[in-house]
């Protein structure tokens, strides 16, 4: 007789608690911890989330990549996150730290005798080393005019060159556009895990401070169609593929801020987020108080709009728009 394998025992799920710090008042701010451990071997992946206190998209995404987790066949390996990196700001709906004005994805791979910022990030950095991770996924938003992307950093050279081979080939298996950055972002939460040779890349879910329902799903599908390509679950039954202009599919883009505001005054859009754009083409005018045009500005280069500032409040030389350049 075949006796039926109850599959809580061969897998444990565990939500817990990490401690950070203790404030003022003797009272614990702690980071929610979330495990999915199988007996069956196989890879290690995390999921970050909230690095940014008003990115919270990443949170629902992960607490919904855990229940379909829990509602498939076994796991192969195990699935770790931090969904709410930064508790802090995300009481306040700040990008920052609240408590010293610092950004946490700027505080990397941290110090235990740092500042806040740099403390909080060394206690994640040195969980995540301890588990040997095959993978992080950190989730982020973005403008709140913007579509969905994944960044991948530059590249960290040929010292890491195995886990930056490994980033480039799951970002392809993300579903969405691809984006990599020009320029080395110092202290950077995916560049200091690609410096100790951890495989890591960054998926912007759309805009930020409100959880669109949609982002949530189109983050849930990116991410079990990762786990699925290292054969961590079952293979969806479709690939997930973000809905994108047919010149950009399958590329790899770069970041650009350019054309930024020539002058102050008020931004209008001439292009929305997912359009085309060709090089010379006007995405943008400024225009003064009583209505008279400042300045039009030209698209530098063929490529993708990403998104639009947040304000229609100009500034000389500030970025007004994100594109994704060929």
């Amino acid at each position: 007789m075949k006796i039926p394998v109850n599959k809580d025992q061969l897998q444990k799920v565990r939500y817990s608690f990490l401690k950070i710090l203790t404030g003022s008042d003797l009272s614990r701010r702690r980071l929610p911890l979330m495990v999915i451990e199988s007996l069956n071997p196989g890879p290690v992946v995390w999921l970050t989330g909230c690095i940014h206190g008003d990115e919270v998209t990443g949170i629902v995404t992960i607490q919904e990549v855990f229940k379909a987790i829990r509602k498939q066949p076994l796991l192969n390996g195990s699935l770790y996150a931090f969904p709410l990196m930064n508790p802090i700001g995300f009481e306040t709906a700040s990008r920052n730290i609240t408590l010293s004005k610092e950004d946490l994805n700027r505080s990397f791979p941290g110090d235990k005798n740092g500042s806040v910022a740099e403390r909080i990030a060394d206690k994640i950095f040195s969980t995540i080393k301890e588990t040997n991770p095959t993978l992080v996924l950190d989730l982020h938003n973005d403008w709140m005019k913007s579509i969905p992307y994944t960044v991948i950093d530059p590249n960290p050279g040929s010292a890491h060159k195995k886990a930056y081979e490994q980033t480039l080939k799951v970002a392809g298996k993300s579903g969405f556009l691809v984006l990599q950055e020009t320029e080395e972002t110092k202290g950077s939460f995916s560049y200091s895990l690609l410096e100790n040779d951890i495989p890591a890349l960054t998926i912007e879910l759309g805009e930020s401070y409100i959880v669109n329902e949609k982002n949530v799903e189109y983050g849930v599908k990116s991410i079990l169609g990762i786990l699925a390509y290292l054969k961590m679950v079952t293979k969806p039954a479709e690939d997930f593929t973000y809905q994108a202009p047919e010149a950009i599919k399958g590329k790899i883009l770069k970041s650009s801020s350019l054309p930024v505001s020539s002058a102050s005054g008020i931004i209008r859009f001439m292009t929305q987020p997912g359009d085309l754009v060709k090089s010379g083409q006007a995405v943008a005018k400024i225009y003064n108080a009583f209505g008279k045009l400042l300045g039009t500005l030209l698209c530098k280069q063929d490529g993708v709009v990403l998104g639009h500032s947040d304000f229609s409040v100009a500034f000389p030389g500030a970025p007004v728009m994100a594109f994704g350049v060929f």
